[in-house]
């Protein structure tokens, strides 16, 4: 067994292991596991080469796998369920829908790109929020990725494993994402927080030990489905698409510091990526100073930004980040593609439990989903659990 990285990532990989025990009736070869992720700021941004600043939340995908005669994946999702699908090495394959699209999606993205895999036994065990906006589709898919390559030998360096994972879920599943996701899961490591260009995928770890300044970084699960998957997510990027081919640039990176179009709706759209990447840069900035209470006002403007510009909030991300913020927060966001999901609030620490209650007070009032809390902390990346 390899040293374990994170102690519950190891506790995931057990029940992952024990799911396949129990579904198969063998050992699994291996288990790998992959983490959610926070961005702690750089919204709607990298679909547009832009900057991001993500961390990996202590939350994972366990994938407990071997090779096999027949491709076979199961989760414990619900009640469990266990799937069979046809060959995958050159298209989807019929009937392959749900969680386990994900599954098959790396796989045929994998043979698409140069790594020939085989079938394979999968079981799937996760605790990463689903329906959040903290990315538990990315960390099914990363934690499977590491998995197949494994056990059929590919040496696959990480930001190309990540434009991988989000093939499959462009091209497969069908989700128009950019590449933050797949990435902040495979590539960010325990105690920093990584600043990451999407143009070429260079980076850059950032320590970011809140505790040691008496902070916490607390996320809000507003408990409101997380729907980017119905249109309004590919519409965002069909405007900055358009604002990029109207600007006469390959993309909204490109785009002047005051580029303006007479579309107003398309120039709020590049407002706010232009604006976004310039939040991000100044974040790190203020980072490398040691100063990092002073990033709240920089949230707060993100937030601002993707409410009014790019019009991505919603009632219950708005309620979250506007209680947060009259209970003292020094800065508050949603984050994640919006439509519902998630928040986060930076807070002094003795104030973090009278900023939870105004949030969920805040939701009562508003006759709201009861909002979840908890706290973030920069976790390790995806890796091989045993």
């Amino acid at each position: 067994m390899l040293k374990p990285i994170d102690a519950h990532a190891v506790e995931l990989a057990e029940t992952a292991a024990a799911a396949f025990r129990a579904t198969f009736g063998s050992e699994p070869e291996g288990v790998w596991a992959a983490p959610g992720r926070v961005n702690l700021i750089g919204e709607h941004t990298d679909y547009n080469d832009g900057f991001v600043m993500p961390f990996a939340l202590p939350f994972y995908a366990a994938a407990a796998a071997s090779k096999a005669d027949t491709w076979e994946f199961h989760s414990t999702y619900g009640e469990g369920a266990t799937v069979r699908a046809e060959d995958l090495g050159s298209a989807a394959a019929d009937g392959v829908d749900g969680w386990a699209a994900y599954l098959a999606g790396v796989a045929w993205a994998l043979n698409e790109s140069g790594y020939p895999v085989a079938p394979a036994r999968i079981a799937i065990h996760s605790d990463v929020p689903h329906g959040a906006g903290l990315s538990s589709s990315a960390a099914l898919e990363c934690a499977v990725l590491l998995a197949l390559a494994d056990l059929y030998g590919h040496e696959i360096d990480r930001p190309e494993a990540a434009r991988i994972a989000q093939r499959a879920e462009n091209e497969y599943v069908g989700a128009p994402t950019g590449v933050l996701d797949q990435s902040a899961s495979l590539l960010c490591m325990e105690g920093n927080v990584m600043f990451m260009d999407c143009r070429d995928l260079a980076r850059e770890q950032e320590p970011f030990d809140l505790a040691a300044e008496g902070l916490t970084m607390l996320v809000i699960d507003t408990n409101a489905p997380h729907r980017h998957a119905d249109g309004e997510y590919a519409s965002r990027r069909a405007d900055c698409e358009e604002a990029a081919r109207l600007l006469g640039v390959p993309s909204l990176r490109d785009a002047p510091r005051h580029a303006y179009l007479d579309d107003d709706r398309l120039s709020r759209r590049l407002r706010h990526v232009v604006s976004e990447n310039q939040r991000v840069l100044d974040t790190v900035q203020v980072l490398k100073e040691g100063l990092v209470a002073r990033i709240g006002p920089l949230l707060t403007a993100s937030h601002v930004s993707l409410r009014d510009d790019y019009e991505v909030s919603s009632v219950e991300l708005d309620s979250a980040v506007e209680a947060s913020l009259k209970a003292g927060a020094l800065g508050a966001r949603m984050t994640g593609g919006g439509f519902g999901g998630s928040a986060i609030a930076l807070v002094e620490t003795a104030a973090a439990g009278k900023v939870e209650a105004a949030v969920i007070e805040a939701a009562a009032a508003k006759g709201l989903p009861t909002p979840r809390v908890f706290t973030a902390r920069a976790a390790a990346g995806a890796h091989r659990v045993r």
